[in-house]
């Protein structure tokens, strides 16, 4: 496992304070903040992450030098698989900070004990609709959509019209042509089987009478699954560079703008894929300092600054995703090319935490064998 560390410790801070009969008072709180300084310089903070977690230099270099924090950054590859790794290792984590669980597997982590409670007195910044999640445990930093992106070159040049619905998917013409996650090791593919449910749950509406017919039809039209993001939008997808054959693939619905940032030369006009938003489902990310951690105070600094302004500026073009914070200032190609879905698929948490294990399970059964 590789393990990165960002930044370099600053030189301490001084702080002086006047001495008077009448600031005693003013003078023990200045110099408890000033000791309490002291105590994080040359202090290493390990944040454990997902795969896809990115910030800029400069960001992770001014907080050290305002801080003294050195933040070491540990991929722990999906963010299923960093939550089982954080999971089996409560009480004694390998890192202070957990940054990336989302909603289909928050209940899970805080279930298991994974995190210690903090509140950052920053979490009124949030905006309202997120202010409210993971309240006195985890801070929710980011969120985005999770929906199937679509090649629109190959169909163009195969001369075929795209799936627009979910339902469309069953349709043989689109036989072969969809790749997805496995939901028990992958957080996109986790969120795309519960997008499946809250839209064919029994009663539910939609082309079939319940979510399990509706992947059996996925599987008799040849779905392909993989076990992570990575694999599924780099290797398999049409659109993803790595010679794939599956013009269709569960991503998110800021995927396309990337292929403008990222483009060799001089970047396109627009990108060659979109999103199909009929298919997205809302996911939120949180991060929270792990319980049995032997520096907390420094852990949630690390919270802190993840929704400081200057970090919640960064995250759309370093990660892709909306920033958590409100009244944060959105990238021009977010604006041009990034289409939110108005009522996206959700399910309660509370649903979510007392069906999830039972899902995955019949979601296995029914599609790898």
């Amino acid at each position: 496992m590789r393990t990165f560390t960002l930044g370099m410790a600053a030189a301490a801070l001084a702080l002086t304070a006047c001495t008077s009969p009448n600031t005693t008072g003013a003078q023990s709180s200045a110099g408890a903040e000033s000791s309490s300084s002291a105590a994080l310089q040359n202090t290493t903070v390990r944040v454990l992450t997902h795969d896809s977690f990115a910030l800029s230099q400069s960001v992770i270099d001014d907080f050290t030098a305002e801080t003294g924090i050195t933040v070491e950054f540990i991929p722990a590859g999906d963010a299923g698989e960093m939550v089982n790794r954080a999971v089996l290792s409560v009480g004694a984590p390998e890192a202070d900070v957990l940054y990336g669980v989302d909603t289909t597997l928050l209940t899970r982590a805080v279930e298991a004990g994974v995190f210690a409670p903090y509140t950052s007195p920053d979490a009124g910044a949030l905006r309202p609709e997120l202010a409210n999640l993971g309240v006195g445990v985890v801070t929710p930093i980011d969120d985005g959509d999770v929906c199937i992106n679509v090649d629109n070159v190959w169909f163009a040049d195969n001369g075929i019209v795209p799936p627009a619905t979910l339902d469309e998917l069953l349709d043989p013409t689109y036989r072969g042509l969809l790749v997805v996650e496995n939901p028990a090791t992958s957080s996109p593919g986790l969120a795309f089987l519960l997008g499946t449910i809250a839209r064919y749950r029994e009663g539910g509406g939609g082309i079939t009478e319940s979510w399990i017919d509706y992947w059996a039809g996925l599987r008799d039209n040849d779905v392909l699954v993989v076990n992570g993001w990575s694999e599924a939008y780099y290797t398999e997808f049409t659109g993803g560079g790595g010679g794939g054959d599956r013009p269709l693939v569960v991503s998110y619905s800021t995927s396309p703008p990337a292929e403008i940032i990222y483009a060799e030369g001089t970047p396109p006009d627009r990108p060659s894929t979109s999103t199909m938003l009929d298919s997205c489902y809302r996911q939120v990310e949180f991060a929270g300092v792990l319980a049995g951690s032997d520096q907390p105070e420094a852990a949630q600094r690390v919270i802190d600054w993840l929704i400081s302004p200057q970090v919640q500026a960064d995250v759309p073009l370093s990660m892709f995703v909306f920033p958590a914070r409100a009244d944060t200032p959105l990238p021009d190609v977010f604006a041009e090319f990034v289409t939110r879905p108005q009522v996206p698929l959700e399910l309660p948490a509370d649903v979510i935490a007392a069906q999830r294990d039972r899902w995955i399970g019949e979601w296995t059964q029914t599609v790898l064998r």
